[in-house]
């Protein structure tokens, strides 16, 4: 008997097992898939208050996209301060073609600053259109005005939620991916539990509990259905896309944003994992767990980056591209769900079925403190209960990580590598390599490192390892290519699969790699 079932293994549902893991519930978490395979491994990686949210804010005297950023200003804060291993400061710049936008924007961006308090991460700045050039020299150099620089913050997203579920684990979390929810146990006419399936396996799984959590970000709806089938909806999904190309185009740390798209939108230009990311797009979309990437983003995207880079970037110089499915949450039917703010709500249906959705990631860990606060007023757990702990709560992999940092050769590309995935967990992967036995020396991947995963982080496909708990997928799709056959044969060897296994575990892969991640 669990006090608190979770559904959904992403970045709330993860956020929520470890605040009510801390809190001294007893926890259980169900995934379908792998731990973040959907929204919450296909972010831009930034953890940030939303500069465009604050324009609309201004704009239009908008309260509610006002709070939006002021909360999300400081929960970057307590990101960046909570795992440092994974996180980081990124400063980022506007390039700007007329005259009069430099006070428009450098304004809002003091406004930014201002609103960031005491938990500031760095000044924002004007610069002339010569030191814009030195520090992005890729930008369109054809009547640029200057720029403005600000700072906001980087993370690694499918990382973090491993680090949040690794801690909530050392609380006594217990955590299944590839576990399948199929229906709710009734007592009553109220949820006492669920019926899960093991895909690996292969058998079904009942779980009783006091309170049931849907935390399936754009699949809400579809858990909710489950619970009253007569249920009005609350979701409308929207999907962005992103691509990834070499770092050639990006040379230097700075980030790019792009205030001026078609779509009234802002596209970044990110440095990440020496290649560089473009994102995003905003389409109405259906809740899947590999969306598709369409030509017609595709092309938007590169023509956004060709309107402001004194290049010809084309489709055959994207090395990688992912799709993620936004959980907004439809408060106004009528508008373009570019328009929709990201907030959050929670709601108990009164079959006791708890649904939190909506927000972005940069709050996960509010979205999770209000919702197991709210269970703690709505459930009776007949026991003592701390109040969140959190804020100052640092996450799996940088409780010592200044200590670690110390003993890290920075010039060792492997160690750095390392160290930026697992924190002061590297130690105990580096100390087992005499030789590296590569299973991608591009981009230092080892065998030691996949049977690290293997034993600690809940690897049970390929593409768990290939895809998220090392990201090569994402940035570089021939690469991972060149991987699976070596990471396929290891976990076979490891997890005991025959041959027929470990063809059909490699062909499965193989197919998603060659369409949709």
């Amino acid at each position: 008997m669990y006090d608190v079932i979770i559904i959904g293994g992403g970045a709330t549902g993860s956020g929520i097992a470890l605040d009510a893991s801390l809190r001294g519930l007893k926890v259980l978490l169900v995934e379908a898939h792998d731990f973040a395979e959907g929204t919450s491994s296909r972010s831009t990686k930034l953890a940030h208050g939303g500069v465009r949210y604050l324009e609309a804010a201004v704009k239009h005297l908008d309260k509610s996209q006002y709070a939006l950023v002021k909360e999300g200003l400081l929960e970057r804060f307590k990101i960046l301060k909570n795992a440092p291993h994974l996180s980081g400061k990124l400063s980022l710049i506007t390039p700007l073609y007329q005259y009069f936008e430099i006070p428009y924007i450098y304004s809002g961006l003091i406004l930014y600053d201002l609103l960031s308090g005491r938990y500031s991460i760095g000044k924002s700045k004007s610069l002339p259109p010569q030191k814009t050039i030195k520090e992005a020299p890729s930008v369109k150099r054809a009547n640029l005005k200057g720029s403005v620089k600000y700072y906001d913050g980087r993370f690694n997203d499918a990382r973090m939620v491993i680090a949040l579920l690794k801690s909530a684990q050392k609380l006594g979390a217990e955590l299944k991916n590839h576990t399948e929810f199929k229906e709710f146990i009734f007592e009553n006419g109220k949820i006492t539990g669920i019926k899960a399936y093991d895909k690996i396996k292969k058998e079904t799984l009942t779980f009783k509990a006091k309170c049931v959590i849907n935390a399936t970000g754009p699949f809400s709806d579809f858990i909710r259905k489950k619970a009253d089938p007569d249920i009005e909806e609350i979701m409308r999904p929207s999907r962005g896309i992103h691509i990834v190309i070499d770092k050639k185009y990006l040379p230097t740390n700075n980030g790019l944003l792009i205030p001026k798209t078609d779509d009234g939108r802002v596209v970044f230009i990110l440095p990440y994992k020496d290649k560089c990311l473009v994102g995003t797009t905003d389409v109405e979309a259906k809740a899947e767990i590999h969306p598709k990437v369409t030509d017609e983003e595709i092309e938007y995207l590169l023509r956004q980056v060709n309107r402001y880079f004194d290049t010809d970037l084309k489709k055959e110089d994207i090395l990688s591209s992912f799709a993620g499915i936004r959980p907004l949450v439809n408060k106004n039917p009528n508008a373009p769900t570019a328009k929709l703010t990201r907030e959050h709500i929670i709601e108990k249906l009164p079959c006791n079925l708890v649904t939190i959705t909506g927000g972005k990631w940069t709050t996960y860990r509010r979205m999770a403190e209000e919702t197991v606060d709210f269970i703690v007023e709505n459930f009776d757990f007949q026991k003592p209960l701390k109040k969140c702990l959190t804020n100052n709560y640092r996450v799996f992999g940088s409780e010592n990580y200044e200590k670690t940092k110390k003993l890290i050769d920075f010039s060792n590309p492997l160690e750095k590598h390392l160290f930026s995935l697992y924190g002061d967990q590297c130690i105990e992967i580096i100390n087992s390599i005499q030789k590296p036995d590569f299973i991608s020396e591009k981009y230092f991947i080892t065998k030691k490192e996949l049977l690290y995963t293997l034993k600690n982080e809940w690897v049970k496909k390929p593409l768990d390892f290939i895809v998220r708990r090392t990201q090569i997928a994402l940035i570089d799709r021939k690469e991972a290519k060149n991987m699976l056959q070596k990471t396929t044969e290891i976990m076979g060897e490891f997890l005991g699969w025959d041959e027929n296994e470990i063809y059909e575990e490699y062909t499965e892969a193989l197919e998603i790699l060659n369409g949709d991640i």
